[in-house]
């Protein structure tokens, strides 16, 4: 796809988001007033369950006005935290959402019960969920969620005129909800808009026919979005971990309730199951493509502890594009598929034919991941191919980003501005891609891919081997860079292996291979036939505390002379 075709393609993208806006914004009034008609309800029928772990010293924390939020926190010096200045717009988000509730509950005394009613009360007098960021559908969602699961903490010992605020609170979210749905919405917000939406009309009284009108619309969304090998149109892992997080309450909801869900909804929830496997290492933490950062692993294992089937990790996804192989106590995860859709595609990544490699508890071939929410480091740094574990040539990515382009002319400042105002999507670059999978013998596993992303710049197609033997303990490798015709203009290939921090390297004494040393004591090596071997700084995104420097292992070739790299991982025998 040439220049002339992303641009086409970024100015289509935006004339759709104006024209789902303004669409929106006719529906929404018909929406808002709809719900005016409504006989507005008056209690709080059933609370669902919330599964994402409460921590009780947290409560202490908020007791004490000191609030830590999307990576970032602030001691409050007495005042409420909806009064000072918030450090960034994550932090905003994450403060007006009240996901930090949950801690108040978990310590379960009078004074936590007290203190998150004053919270809530101190959010509602300023009327700060009619303005501003608390107004943005996933806040309002997120809130609206949180409101109905933590109303036993909020409405214990409440007097008549809190209740009423609060229960007025409930109904303006549902209507600011029942507005957006109609909108600009998308992907992931959408779907949590519906599952809010959803979720107040089991849970209040008065709102049967929200109810029935946000299951179908939820059904059908569900279907839209989730893809049959049961992975997210945004290929996003985090995405199955938000929605599944809200969806199994639900599910237990209508069970409750005696209503019947969407059918959608069951058979969206029995494919993302297994699917949530896939990308589940040995240790627990889930494989960093595509926008997936830090893995709470307690909550991964309250998930799947809902599996009913007690499903198994596929091993193959082709509408995700994402391949497992697993072999003895080796496990390989492979990014095989193409960017999703570009209006799915703003926390997409340039990974395609990276990988990653465990063994046993350890993780040994990692990629970078996403960064936190208040991150110093640049988003398009991690969206770049080269935070992944694959090749790169020309020191560019293998696809294209929209609003990543440089220059002064009025035209790429619009294009610059697009791109941010899109979400930064991604408009191209890989337009192919070829998989094909061995059959699995003795122990062995073996998977092969190519893209083009590279065809169009330097006549390139990276196709990359993989070999998995668990019985030897090795995984051998080959990228193949396939010219077109004429050959492609000089540019270095570099073929980058992310390393998990926690893992230990050396140069052997001749230089041409690299030692590993992995946290529980285990020996590997690696080795490659040709190109410049090196041991570089790299980061990972993805710890628990945060960013880690880490370490990488590349090799550089010249493609015009080495249109064949092997490579290989093995342990080294004790």
């Amino acid at each position: 796809m040439g220049v002339d075709q992303h641009r086409l393609r970024l100015y289509q993208l935006a004339l759709a988001k104006a024209g789902r806006l303004a669409l929106g914004t006719v529906l929404r009034t018909f929406e808002t007033l709809d719900a005016l008609r409504r006989r507005a309800p008056e209690r709080v029928v059933i609370a669902p369950q919330d599964l994402r772990t409460a921590d009780p010293t947290e409560a202490s924390d908020i007791y004490a006005g000191h609030f830590s939020l999307a990576g970032q926190s602030i001691d409050c010096r007495g005042r409420s935290p909806f009064e000072v200045e918030p450090p960034s717009e994550a932090w905003a988000e994450a403060l007006a959402g009240f996901t930090w509730l949950r801690h108040l509950g978990a310590a379960d005394s009078a004074l936590a019960r007290a203190n998150a009613r004053a919270l809530v009360d101190d959010f509602l007098a300023a009327r700060l969920d009619r303005r501003g960021i608390a107004t943005r559908p996933a806040v309002v969602a997120r809130r609206l969620l949180v409101f109905l699961s933590q109303s036993p903490l909020v409405l214990d010992g409440a007097d008549h005129a809190f209740y009423r605020r609060f229960m007025r609170a409930l109904a303006r979210g549902v209507r600011q909800l029942s507005g957006s749905v109609c909108g600009a919405l998308q992907g992931e917000k959408k779907l949590l808009a519906l599952i809010a939406l959803a979720m107040a009309g089991l849970c209040l009284d008065n709102l049967g026919r929200l109810q029935r009108n946000a299951s179908r619309k939820l059904g059908e969304e569900l279907a839209r979005q989730i893809l049959p090998d049961g992975g997210h149109i945004s290929r996003n892992p985090r995405v199955l971990v938000t929605l599944l997080t809200e969806l199994l309450p639900l599910r237990q909801v209508y069970a409750a309730r005696g209503v019947s869900p969407p059918p959608q909804m069951l058979g969206a929830i029995d494919r993302m199951m297994p699917m949530l496997r896939m990308f589940r290492h040995g240790e627990g933490s889930l494989a960093l493509f595509n926008g997936m950062g830090r893995t709470q692993v307690d909550l991964i294992a309250t998930l799947l502890a809902y599996d009913d089937t007690r499903s198994r990790a596929i091993q193959h996804a082709p509408h995700s594009g994402y391949e497992r192989l697993e072999a003895e106590d080796l496990v390989l995860i492979a990014d095989v598929g193409a960017p999703p859709p570009p209006a799915c595609s703003t926390e997409a990544h340039a990974g395609c034919l990276s990988f990653e490699l465990s063994v046993g508890r350890s993780r040994l071939i990692v990629n970078c991941g996403a960064p936190r929410h208040g991150s110093l480091f640049p988003l398009f740094a991690a969206r770049s191919t080269a935070a992944h574990s694959t090749v790169t040539v020309g020191d560019t990515s293998s696809c294209l980003f929209a609003g990543a382009g440089s220059g002064a002319s009025l035209a790429a400042r619009l294009e610059r501005w697009l791109g941010r105002w899109l979400g930064t999507p991604i408009l191209g670059g890989i337009e192919n891609i070829e998989v094909n999978r061995g059959a699995a013998s003795s122990g062995t596993q073996t998977l092969g891919a190519a893209h083009d992303g590279y065809s169009a710049r330097f006549g390139l197609v990276h196709q990359r081997r993989w070999r998995l033997d668990g019985a030897r303990g090795t995984l051998d490798g080959e990228d193949a860079f396939i010219a077109a015709d004429p050959m492609p203009e000089a540019a270095a290939a570099t073929v980058r292996f992310h390393l998990h921090p926690l893992v230990r390297t050396s140069r052997s004494h001749d230089g041409h291979s690299v030692l590993m040393l992995l946290p529980d004591g285990q020996g590997w090596s690696f080795e490659a036939e040709h190109g410049t071997l090196s041991i570089e700084e790299s980061v990972f995104l993805s710890a628990v505390d945060g960013a880690r420097r880490g370490e990488q292992i590349v090799v550089t070739v010249d493609p015009a002379e080495v249109t064949l790299l092997r490579w290989r991982f093995s342990r080294l025998e004790v």
